[in-house]
């Protein structure tokens, strides 16, 4: 009978021991000390840009490859990766190019079947390859900063594709509308367009020297692109 009541007691001890070893184990980080619940952060929502929508929440069709800016062959690059990686010519690649990464311009009108068209000119200025795809976030501004007419709207027929662009390289998207003279819509002169880069949240502040633009009534909307290899030009 003592050699039973031994044995019992020997077999608690054990289960007691396994259960605090897995409580160990469960909540501890290996050190001896509780480890809090570990978040990661996602992705934020794109500013501007979108890189898998059309902007009618239609997923869009990449092409076949990556279109290469003008200039010299493309760098490779590594698609939906936050590292940067160090190709053989000692030039940095890696991910989307970060508004810090990039200058605006905003090329001459090309005017045409009552339409005035711009092209929104984003220059590589770091010293590592990167990518854009998608649109750009654009807004007309006055001298206080206060917005001038609606957000400009996405052409839904744009197709994104990644464009690579290594140091000095560019990309364009299309800013259009119709002009104010032949559609009678409302207008006032900004002084700045305000560019924010594709998924970035950070703006990029171009002078506004071509006059004035829409902004209420008939036909007054601003339209945008997706971003394409080049300057448009």
């Amino acid at each position: 009978m003592a050699n039973t009541s031994q044995s019992l007691r020997r077999a608690a001890l054990l289960v007691s021991a396994v259960a605090v070893l897995g409580l160990t184990t469960a909540c501890g980080d290996g050190s001896g000390t509780v480890s809090s619940p570990q978040t990661q952060s996602g992705t934020a929502a794109p500013a501007g840009g979108d890189a898998s929508a059309d902007g009618s929440g239609t997923p869009v069709t990449s092409s076949s490859g990556s279109d290469t800016a003008t200039g010299s062959n493309s760098a490779s690059t590594s698609s939906g990766s936050s590292t940067s990686t160090s190709s053989g010519s000692g030039v940095t690649t890696g991910s989307r190019c970060h508004t810090s990464e990039l200058t605006a311009t905003v090329g001459g009108n090309d005017p045409g079947a009552g339409q005035e068209n711009f092209p929104i000119v984003l220059t590589n200025s770091s010293g590592r390859t990167c990518t854009v795809r998608g649109y750009p976030g654009a807004a007309f501004v006055n001298a206080s900063g206060t917005q001038l007419g609606p957000n400009p709207v996405r052409e839904t027929g744009s197709t994104a594709t990644t464009v690579t662009l290594k140091p000095g390289q560019s990309a364009w998207a299309g800013l259009t509308f119709s002009n104010p003279e032949i559609s009678g819509a409302k207008t006032a002169t900004p002084t700045t367009l305000v560019v924010t880069p594709p998924d970035e949240k950070d703006p990029l502040k171009v002078k506004w020297t071509a006059g004035a633009v829409p902004v209420s009534g008939n036909s007054s909307s601003v339209r945008l692109t997706v971003f394409s290899a080049g300057t448009g030009a």
